[in-house]
């Protein structure tokens, strides 16, 4: 069945109970070989222009699962066989919490939104650790996005985000430090140049060491951000991927945003809004990065990709890398298939041999 006739079914649901029983299919789906096989055949698109390769990791296409989805590695077994090049999972907290109180998600179908203050619930990284240890696969690199828990002072915060990736380590491809959700008092604090350095050279030592315990590499560090920051504060985070010793090796770019449109009066939920509202927003928010960094720092664009054209978009500002979450909300996995037949078609009309070269081509 496609997702175009399932939706209408999924929208009578509350948002949170459809992504609930979203994730239990999948679940299952990851212990079914022959139906996996079959889904995997239906979604999946191979072809070798839009494989890339970035901080040791080979991606085989660039369109990947933001964090917020899986969060708790339910799903990881049968992710890859949507078609993706690449999945983050969490937001992981290193203890276990129930978030905010419901409702707490909020869909906006006319204009194609979403408004969430889920506030990182989960299980913990003990829980998630113990999912990802159990796969017998993995076929596309897994992002590990990490958070604090609520109640956790800010002064404290390091700890919680070492006392994740100390559990986490030896499960993930890369590192992603969110510190810009909305939805938990004061994290997006941490953004602040000082404080953030900190934070970073903290999470940086505990990288090299488990690396060192564990004889592996140091897990690629990206840090991800709010797309309702201004110049002055882009350009300073920017630079902490700059120079002989950076403090990351890369950028997600953006998170949700608390800022509303006033020609969208009805998007009055409080929240991070997330959706096609907030696809010019993080454009540039990739593009001012992208800038600062001269391209020198790859950055996973998020935020708005309903279509092709959309990923496109975030390639020309910049964008190394993509992933949705709220697209597939409203148009599901077949998506995933269509960004990836459309893309070369795209950079082949303006001129690009390839999206290396389209790549920032709008800044």
């Amino acid at each position: 069945m496609s997702y175009g006739l399932l939706r209408p079914l999924l929208f009578t649901l509350d948002p949170e109970h459809a992504h609930t029983l979203s994730i239990a299919a999948l679940e299952a789906l990851g212990h079914m070989p022959q139906s996996l096989a079959r889904v995997t055949r239906r979604y999946r698109v191979s072809d070798p222009r839009l494989a890339q390769d970035f901080w040791g990791l080979h991606f085989p296409n660039p369109v990947g699962l933001a964090a917020g989805y899986d969060k708790d590695a339910r799903a990881t077994a049968a992710l890859p066989a949507l078609g993706l090049g690449f999945i983050e999972i969490g937001t992981v907290t290193p203890r276990p919490q129930p978030g905010n109180p419901r409702p707490r998600v909020f869909r906006y179908p006319a204009q194609r939104a979403v408004i969430n203050r889920m506030g990182f619930p989960g299980e913990g990284a003990a829980a998630v650790a113990q999912r990802l240890a159990a796969l017998s696969s993995h076929p596309i690199p897994i992002g590990l996005n990490l958070g604090k828990n609520k109640d956790t002072p800010l002064e404290q915060a390091q700890d919680d985000y070492i006392a994740a990736l100390e559990l986490l380590f030896h499960y993930g491809d890369y590192l992603c430090v969110n510190v810009s959700s909305p939805n938990t008092p004061g994290l997006r604090l941490l953004q602040g140049e000082k404080v953030l350095r900190e934070l970073l050279s903290a999470i940086a030592a505990a990288n090299q060491r488990l690396a060192e315990q564990h004889q592996r590499p140091p897990l690629p560090l990206l840090l991800k951000i709010a797309p309702d920051l201004g110049d002055d504060d882009l350009n300073a985070i920017a630079a902490l991927a700059l120079g002989t010793k950076p403090l990351v090796d890369g950028f997600v770019a953006t998170n949700t945003t608390v800022e509303r449109l006033a020609s969208q009066p009805e998007l009055s939920e409080c929240g991070g809004l997330s959706g096609a509202p907030l696809l010019e927003q993080s454009n540039a928010v990739i593009a001012q990065l992208y800038r600062a960094t001269r391209g020198q720092a790859p950055i996973i664009g998020v935020g708005g990709i309903l279509s092709a054209a959309d990923a496109y978009a975030k390639i020309r500002a910049g964008a190394s890398l993509l992933q949705i979450y709220s697209g597939l909300i409203f148009r599901g996995p077949e998506l995933v298939r269509e960004i990836l037949e459309t893309l070369p078609e795209l950079w082949l009309k303006d001129g690009y041999p390839d999206l290396a070269h389209a790549r920032g081509s709008a800044t």
